[in-house]
Order: structure tokens, then sequence, then C-alpha cells
């Protein structure tokens, strides 16, 4: 019964989520024609079970595997600076104990290639890969057409990490 009322729930908040529209569609499509646009980040989804786990126990949890986030987290993408700054949950595999300022991610790149394509559904999908960190780093964006966006950001070093979102103009 849990169940049901869990999958009902988040039937109507996607509903709900999918009306809404972020950015107008004339300034998302020059953004995105551009390729000069603002991630926000409003969720997290980290995949580790021992984040997921931890948050369970805590008092007044509701079982879900997403954080809510506060604003300024996400990405900023120009012609030639891709700027990251976003949170991570998970485990990292190489990292350096005494270095409490590679706990997120947390970049700036001047070397970084976006390859564009569109979905099925006429989505937009940007794969953006930096070139100049340790990390290597690959960040799968698709673009909803109400300007809501989804993340996935993959490392050779980090256990993968989602992010819901919407774009704005950039700034």
């Amino acid at each position: 019964m849990k169940a049901f009322i869990l999958m009902i729930g988040f039937a109507l908040m996607t509903m709900s989520c999918g009306s809404q529209i972020y950015l107008d569609p004339v300034t998302l499509n020059s953004s995105i024609e551009n390729k000069e646009f603002d991630f926000n980040a409003t969720r997290a989804f980290p995949t580790n079970y021992d984040v997921i786990n931890v948050l369970n126990s805590m008092p007044g949890s509701t079982s879900t595997r997403l954080l809510n986030l506060d604003p300024g987290y996400g990405f900023n993408l120009k012609k030639d600076l891709f700027s990251v700054a976003l949170p991570y949950f998970g485990r990292a595999f190489n990292v350096n104990p005494g270095d409490a300022t590679k706990g997120g991610l947390t970049f700036e790149s001047k070397e970084f290639s976006v390859k564009q394509s569109t979905s099925k559904k006429g989505n937009t999908l940007f794969v953006i890969t930096p070139t100049d960190q340790r990390e290597n780093y690959i960040f799968s964006l698709e673009i909803f057409k109400n300007g809501s966006a989804f993340l996935s950001v993959q490392s050779n070093n980090r256990q993968p990490i989602s992010f819901d979102g919407n774009i704005s103009a950039a700034k």
C-alpha cells in the first residue's frame, strides 16, 4: 500500500513539473543554439546505497533517493569556459584525505568538447567532456522543451550521480 501511494505521488509530482515552464521557448532555443546557458541543479540523485541508507535513517526521512539542493549549484556553459559547482554524494575511489576542497564537483575548464543531438521526443541532448581536468568527466545533459533538464555525471574516479534542474540564460 505504501508503494502504491508513493507511485501515485511521484506520478502527480512528475505531471505538475512537466507542465511548468522554466524558460520561454525563444530564449531556450537561442541559448541552446549558442551553446551558452546555465544549468541550475535543484535535486541530486546519488547512486551509492551507503548514502541512500544514511538518508533513509534520518528522522523525518521520506525513503526516497533524492536530495533537494539549495540554490547556487549547477554549471555555466559558455563558448570558452565550462564552470562547474555541484555537490557530490557517493564514493570516490582515489582521494587525498586531507584535501577538503575536493569534496564536490567544483572546477573550471577552458578545454572541453560539446556534442549536441536531438532525442526521438525532440529533447536536446548535450555531452560535455572537459579535457584539462585530472579526472575524466562526462556530463550528459537532456534539456526538455519546457526548460527543465536532467544531468548525469560520470567519472573515472567516482560513482555516477544525477541531478534534476532547469536551464536559464547565461549570465
